[in-house]
């Protein structure tokens, strides 16, 4: 017989739940075999290997290029096309909601990705919103408007997210508030199996971890699927993506007139910039270079010059012409 523990002594549920005049709680339990005997449908994906079905952020620093990325993953899934310049995306209605730019930037910014009109493709799934309710307000009903009115709804974009944002609640603190916030467009977004894709901001500065760059609390990154955030250094522009059915990865992209192109992993990119920087130099140098100078005329790290001098010389891209000396490897005459 089940039991509640009530001073000292056990008494059954039946008495308990008498003497209190309410139901009984109980779990919604599932056996761990039936778990799994169970077949579940593979992950939706909306833009292969970056945006899944679910709520995700997009985040990234004023006037980076977001909403520009945004504008690419529409455009992919409503026509068919590719996102980033290469990953193919399964055809679907889209809606973009839009609260920041009227319908003459939003037609300057498709022109400028289709400046040839012979070749915009149909975009007749795609939709545009320039005005909606907060999330407390009626938004989760208009977005289940919008769905059941298209034959095969795939991704919403959410440009911005904060202009959604109810006030916060007095009562909770910001991490609390924040997820209590937005922990319905996810369920939503997840029982849906579409993309609702919100762009947010990050911080000065940034952060250590890409997630701890939001701003606002980690109630966002928490409730969140998955989280994209697109930054930019010295080295060039990468876009970040971590997430619950998402394999971490940083991705060098490179943004020109209005349009993005995946160059590849960003670590690799890397390196291969850093080397012809180092051959670059080394080309043109007149003599045996030190690591020190070879820093200095690249810009790059000492830790980052080292680890590419000794991969480059057992590959031969660079000759070792002494202790902590180095010349370009078509420039054995400086051998002598």
């Amino acid at each position: 017989m089940n039991h509640l523990y009530q001073s000292s002594s056990f008494i059954p549920v039946e008495e308990a739940v008498k003497s209190r005049g309410k139901a009984a709680a109980r779990f919604d339990r599932f056996n761990t075999n039936d778990l799994m005997a169970a077949v579940f449908p593979a992950v939706r994906w909306i833009v292969p290997d970056y945006l899944p079905e679910g709520f995700s952020v997009l985040a990234g620093r004023q006037k980076l290029g977001k909403t520009w990325m945004a504008i690419d993953f529409a455009l992919a899934v409503a026509s068919g096309g590719c996102a980033l310049g290469s990953i193919e995306c399964e055809a679907g209605n889209v809606l973009y909601i839009d609260m920041e730019n009227g319908p003459r930037r939003i037609q300057r910014r498709i022109e400028a990705v289709y400046p040839d009109d012979a070749n915009m493709p149909d975009l007749s799934r795609l939709d545009w919103v320039t005005e909606a309710p907060a999330l407390n307000a009626g938004f989760i009903g208009a977005l289940t408007d919008w769905r059941d009115s298209v034959p095969h709804p795939r991704l919403i974009v959410i440009d911005v997210l904060q202009r959604i944002k109810p006030a916060g609640n007095g009562k909770q603190n910001a991490y609390e508030s924040d997820y209590a916030c937005f922990s319905e467009l996810q369920t939503w977004a997840t029982e849906n199996r579409i993309a609702v894709l919100a762009l947010h901001h990050t911080r000065k500065g940034g952060a250590d971890d890409p997630l701890e760059a939001l701003t606002g609390s980690n109630g966002l990154s928490a409730v969140a699927d998955t989280t994209l955030v697109l930054d930019r250094d010295g080295n060039g522009m990468t876009l970040y993506v971590r997430g619950r059915d998402v394999e971490e990865r940083e991705t060098a992209v490179r943004f020109d007139a209005g349009i993005f192109t995946m160059l590849g992993d960003a670590a690799e990119v890397r390196r291969s910039d850093g080397r012809a920087k180092i051959l670059e130099f080394l080309s043109d140098a007149e003599e045996p270079e030190r690591i020190g100078a070879i820093v200095a005329g690249t810009g790059m790290k000492r830790s980052v010059v080292d680890t590419l001098l000794h991969r480059m010389a057992k590959a031969g891209e660079v000759i070792k012409a002494g202790r902590g000396l180095y010349i370009h490897q078509n420039r054995s005459d400086l051998l002598d």
